[in-house]
């Protein structure tokens, strides 16, 4: 699951720390879900450990895409977060709007969702 957190037309993006999977690479934050975890549980435990935000409110998924590494199912949702993000497990945070995202080096399952994202 990845949430996609806009403000002021933007998205938030982490950069993933060096040493693991896609490594220095650009991301939408979010993790995957437990076995017995909704959606909403997922998304609200990821941003806190993750981002110290809270959620507010989730929409419908966006979208959803296999990631052909690992073989798992990425959910792309819509997320209204309150507070400000903190980076604990990225090395990086940045917000850019749909183009902008397009020149970072995202994760590949993630370049797909800011594509879509771009396109409308």
């Amino acid at each position: 699951m990845a949430c996609l957190l806009e403000r002021d037309g933007r998205y938030l993006v982490g950069r993933r720390p060096a040493g693991k999977r896609h490594g220095g690479l650009w991301e939408f934050p979010g993790g995957k879900t437990e076995p017995s975890e909704s959606l909403r549980d997922a998304a609200t435990r990821e941003l806190a450990e993750e981002l110290s935000l809270e959620v507010v409110d989730i929409g419908a998924p966006l979208l959803a895409r296999v990631d052909p590494a690992s073989g798992l199912e990425i959910v792309f949702l819509p997320v209204a977060a309150r507070g400000e993000p903190e980076a604990h497990e990225h090395e990086a945070l940045a917000w850019a709007t749909p183009t902008e995202l397009l020149d970072l080096d995202l994760a590949p399952t993630d370049r797909e969702c800011a594509r879509h994202l771009a396109t409308g």
